[in-house]
């Protein structure tokens, strides 16, 4: 069992940084990949990015340009939000999983979700 609280949402000025943290709980963090995702207003809730359990690889669509980092001795995976604007305006959820099956960026592959944090983009 693996709990997932998100934090370092609130509001910014379009243009503004965020960085946001996803810190889990129990000492098998480091045996499970982890990912973003982000529910914004009226839309489906989509990827923005995915890391290996080691943190060697990163993964995210053409369409988003954040970062995705982990430190595994802290159990914390981060997402650095830069040059936001108002489409970014959403609830950002971590999600982990032990095993990729088909696509990394499918919210059905992962088994355990934080409570989101809100990330509001004034313009």
């Amino acid at each position: 069992q693996v709990q997932l609280v998100e934090s370092g949402g609130g509001l910014v000025q379009a243009g503004g940084s965020l960085r946001l943290s996803c810190v889990a709980s129990g000492r098998t963090f480091s045996s499970y990949h982890m990912a973003w995702f982000r529910l914004r207003p009226g839309k489906e809730r989509e990827f923005v990015a995915a890391i290996t359990y080691s943190g060697g690889s990163t993964y995210s669509p053409d369409s988003v340009n954040f970062t995705i980092s982990r430190d595994n001795t802290k159990n914390t995976v981060y997402l650095q939000l830069n040059s936001l604007n108002s489409e970014d305006t959403a609830v950002y959820y971590c999600a982990a999983t032990q095993k990729w099956t088909y696509y990394r960026g499918n919210r059905n592959e992962y088994d355990y979700w934080g409570q989101g944090t809100q990330v509001t983009v004034s313009s």
